[in-house]
C-alpha cells in the first residue's frame, strides 16, 4: 500500500500532514519531501495526523526523527496526532528500548515491528 500525505495550514504557524497507508522504506521519502517543504515554509509547528496510519517500520521511524529534527533546528516543534494502537505500540517500543542494542540489523529491527504491529491488529501472538 502506497502513502497519501495530504498537507493543510491549519493556522498561519503550523502545518498538518495527514498520513494514510503505509510508512515504511518505499514511501518515506514521499514524507520526507513534503516535511521538506513545511520546513522551508514559515510554520513553527508542524502536526503529523497519523489517525490514518496503518503500518510504520523503522524507515518511517526515521523519518519522523528527522523532521522533528529539521524543526527544532529552525526553533520549531513536531506533534504526533491520533496514532492508531499498533503504530503507538512501535512509538512505545522506541521509548522504551534502545535499538541499536538490541537488533543486530535492520531487517530484524523491522520484522520485530511488524510482528509487534500484526499482534496489535490481530490480537494473535507473534510467532
Amino acid at each position: 500500500m502506497a502513502l497519501n500525505v495530504r498537507v493543510t495550514e491549519t493556522r498561519p504557524f503550523s502545518r498538518t500532514l495527514r498520513l494514510e497507508g503505509r510508512l515504511d522504506s518505499e514511501t518515506a521519502p514521499v514524507l520526507d519531501g513534503e516535511v521538506a517543504k513545511v520546513v522551508n515554509s514559515t510554520a513553527t509547528v508542524m502536526v503529523l495526523n497519523l489517525a490514518d496510519l496503518e503500518y510504520i517500520s523503522s524507515a518511517g521511524l526515521r523519518s519522523i526523527f528527522s523532521a522533528q529534527q529539521s524543526m527544532a533546528k529552525r526553533a520549531g516543534r513536531t506533534v504526533l496526532v491520533n496514532a492508531q494502537p499498533q503504530v503507538q505500540k512501535v512509538f512505545d517500543i522506541v521509548k522504551a528500548v534502545d535499538l541499536g542494542a538490541v537488533f543486530v540489523s535492520i531487517e530484524e529491527l523491522d520484522e520485530y515491528l511488524d510482528a509487534m504491529q500484526r499482534q496489535v491488529v490481530t490480537g494473535e501472538p507473534p510467532n
